[in-house]
């Protein structure tokens, strides 16, 4: 007796697939492990045919449950094929089928973090199929090795992946990509916070061009310094074919000789000729500010530069950050990161509604004039339909470490293709440092942030705090801003492309003065322009900016809805 069909449906339990039907008719449920003496087969629609994963499935299962059930052929084995140990086979949880004593196919389960989410099966023909959504799964081997660590091995594929482990003395993490050397860059895009989360990741592709090239383009993708590439001997294609050979020695001096990736960086410009023509004709992303004033002083906000706005406590960083936020969501195409470290995710989506809404959303007296309904409508027009999948926003849930927020800025960046970033705010990230000293951390992270901008080509602006000034009046009363006060350490002026500083008196009895905020351009690398670029009224009632012509008259830039 034995299983001819699968994935039926259990009139018992209710489970739509988990029933599988002998040639008896009798049947198994492996949702709650009843036994049908005569299954129903006229009531559903049978499979003619069972598919491999069918197979690799069924026999896992089948381990599971009663010994009665153990006959199915796909098990654990020696992958005498590819000369990978049993222990080694277990250890992945890559099990096979033999044909006539012999290896037929190899099953390598693939993951979403700790779920089982697929399988890719190796057929004799090198022929691969998929069960589940390839799309779904992180790198082979992710789910056995934490993240973090000093080393993590990443091949070109499966068996190279299980070769390196059992190569190190099944001592070291070692991972594959799952689409082949075509597809690593985008499967390393895909798993890069984890990878990242290794101090060293060794990138050991196949000897040929085609592996060679795959693995520079990977090393590029990672933080300087961290990836190594590894060179095989002359003789061996790849970390499989030492193992075949009994080659372990010569395996282990060539990962601990394997060079930290350096791009070439020294060049002489008589053979640049070409290359600089062809530079001069690009030229960098640009887009408008929301106000003219800065525009005429800035020519815009560019990709590659980092900007930083600041300004004292309660003369409107969050409502000018909310602006631009907005204004980049409906005035580009790209992709936009938001990393705000005072506020929970939420907060931050609402507060950028809000500019939509023309409405202070962030009251409840305010939000409760709306129905459900026309906030579900905001939400959408923000973040859905033909912005879907643009905006994303770091949720932290309360927990910030430099490090982690780091990587989940490069992840935003690179991964996710995120080509406008705001920090909120600078000093956030020095309270996430275990350094005692203020300066040397702003001088750690500012750098950090701009070698983050040289390497990407994104757009970065990031939010930062003055510092206290002597004397009897403050910036809550409106003096002027210089360089000299922002907090902390003069690398935030001196790595910035762009320093803009809000200036307002908050205390000023007349009304107006007070909801005035001058807008001060204090260092602009492009350009050069400096000095009071525009005037922002903010409006109390809509929580809106306003920008004021030259006779002090009111201009918008933007929609009201």
């Amino acid at each position: 007796m034995a299983f001819v069909k699968f994935h039926q449906p259990c009139n018992d339990c209710g489970s739509s697939d988990a029933v599988g039907v002998n040639d008896d008719n009798s049947a198994w449920c492996f949702s709650c492990n009843k036994h049908f003496k005569n299954y129903g087969t006229t009531e559903v629609q049978q499979p003619d045919t069972v598919t491999d994963f069918e197979v690799y499935q069924r026999n896992s299962k089948m381990e599971q449950s009663s010994s009665h059930y153990n006959t199915e052929p796909a098990s654990f084995n020696e992958l005498t094929d590819r000369k990978i140990s049993l222990a080694t086979a277990k250890k992945f949880g890559v099990k096979s089928t033999m044909v006539n004593g012999k290896i037929d196919k190899h099953y390598y389960p693939y993951y979403n973090g700790h779920e089982f989410a697929g399988t890719k099966i190796r057929k004799p023909n090198k022929d691969f199929a998929w069960t589940g959504s390839p799309k779904e799964v992180g790198l082979f081997g992710e789910n056995l090795f934490k993240a973090g660590g000093k080393f993590i091995t990443l091949t070109e594929g499966e068996c190279d992946a299980m070769a390196a482990y059992e190569l190190m003395g099944s001592k070291w993490p070692a991972v594959s990509i799952k689409s082949g050397a075509q597809g690593g860059v985008r499967d390393v895009k895909d798993n890069l916070e984890y990878l990242e989360s290794f101090d060293s990741v060794v990138i050991n592709f196949d000897s040929d061009k085609v592996g060679k090239e795959a693995a520079h383009a990977i090393a590029k993708l990672l933080t300087p310094g961290k990836a190594k590439i590894m060179t095989l001997p002359v003789d061996y294609k790849d970390a499989n074919d030492m193992l075949r050979q009994g080659r372990h020695a010569l395996y282990v001096s060539s990962f601990w000789d394997a060079k930290v990736y350096t791009p070439s960086g020294v060049l002489n410009l008589s053979d640049q000729l070409g290359a600089y023509q062809k530079l001069r004709t690009e030229k960098k992303t640009a887009i408008p500010y929301p106000w003219q004033g800065l525009n005429k002083k800035l020519e815009g906000m560019r990709a590659g530069e980092l900007v930083t706005l600041t300004g004292g406590t309660g003369l409107g960083k969050s409502s000018v950050t909310r602006e631009i936020e907005h204004w980049l969501i409906n005035n580009t195409e790209d992709n936009v990161g938001v990393v705000a470290l005072e506020e929970n995710w939420s907060r931050t989506a609402e507060g950028i509604m809000a500019v939509e809404a023309n409405a202070k959303l962030h009251l409840d007296s305010v939000k409760s004039t709306f129905t459900d309904d026309q906030l579900d409508q905001c939400f959408k027009k923000v973040f859905m339909g033909e912005n879907e999948g643009r905006v994303w926003i770091h949720a932290h849930h309360g927990v910030n470490n430099l490090d982690d927020i780091f990587s989940k800025l490069r992840y935003m960046i690179i991964g996710l293709d995120c080509k406008w970033i705001v920090v909120d705010h600078l000093h956030m990230l020095v309270l996430s440092t275990l350094e005692n000293d203020e300066r040397k951390a702003i001088d750690g992270i500012m750098h950090r942030l701009r070698t983050m901008v040289e390497e990407t080509g994104c757009g970065m602006i990031l939010v930062s705090h003055l510092r206290r000034v002597e004397g009897n009046r403050g910036h809550e009363n409106g003096i002027e801003t210089g360089l000299s006060h922002l907090r902390g350490s003069q690398s935030i002026a001196q790595l910035s492309d762009c320093v803009i500083a809000l200036e307002r008196n908050q205390q000023s009895e007349d009304e107006i003065e007070a909801s005035t905020t001058k807008v001060r351009v204090l260092k602009s690398r492009y350009t050069g322009d400096v000095g009071v670029a525009c005037s922002l009224l903010y409006d109390g009632t809509t929580g809106r900016l306003r920008e004021l012509d030259e006779h002090g008259a009111n201009e918008f830039h933007g929609d009201i809805i």
